[in-house]
């Protein structure tokens, strides 16, 4: 949900690999999404599959949808491991979804920065090559335990990667990215309930982030 020169001034990136894009809000799994990626002393944003295909599927679909990957055990999965250690990513969006639960019911909330124009999701990627030659550049999203403050909404969230840290993320800064990964004491997001309409990809519009009345 941010336009590509606002996530390239965010990550002090270029934008010259992105396709022109209006704002998106309501991103599903297998679609494309930005990313920031830094290669030979260059930082430039990128689109990427969010989600990740591991080298041995002879498909997208050939094993699980691969759209997040558990920082507790990222360095140790065989699909992510080396990911893990020399192709970080971070992901820009100005807020995220995420549901909890009430009897049978799923409810949307809608979470968002308390400051600053958006966020960094920390990720991890992948080049999947099949068998016809076909070509994905493909993402996952790593997370955390949710902070104590959003935790009654869902357990989990993304990893997110303060400005002075997107250096060591993407690897310009030497070693120790691992200490990043961590569940923060707080979140630094507010959030309210959305409209359910969230929950089908057929919608896409500004309504969706809007308190629901």
């Amino acid at each position: 949900m941010s336009l590509p020169d606002d996530a390239a001034k965010f990550f002090d990136a270029s934008a010259d690999r992105l396709p022109e894009q209006q704002a998106r809000y309501n991103i599903c799994p297998t679609q494309d999404i930005m990313a920031a990626v830094s290669h030979e002393g260059a930082r430039y944003m990128t689109m990427m599959r969010w989600g990740f295909i591991p080298h041995w599927y002879k498909a997208p679909n050939d094993g699980p949808l691969l759209i997040n990957a558990r920082s507790e055990t990222l360095a140790e999965k065989p699909a992510f491991r080396e990911a893990c250690r020399s192709r970080r990513c971070l992901i820009p969006a100005t807020g995220f979804y995420e549901w909890s639960k009430e009897g049978e019911a799923r409810l949307p909330w809608f979470l968002y920065p308390d400051h600053g124009p958006m966020l960094a999701f920390a990720g991890i990627w992948q080049v999947w090559k099949g068998p016809d030659e076909t070509r994905h550049v493909t993402c996952a999203i790593v997370t955390t335990d949710a902070s104590p403050d959003i935790a009654h909404i869902h357990q989990r969230m993304p990893v997110m990667i303060e400005p002075e840290h997107h250096g060591l993320w993407l690897g310009e800064a030497g070693k120790g990215a691992a200490i990043l990964m961590h569940s923060p004491e707080k979140s630094g997001l507010s959030c309210h309930r959305v409209d359910p309409a969230v929950n089908s990809a057929r919608f896409e519009s500004p309504e969706l982030i809007r308190p629901l009345a």
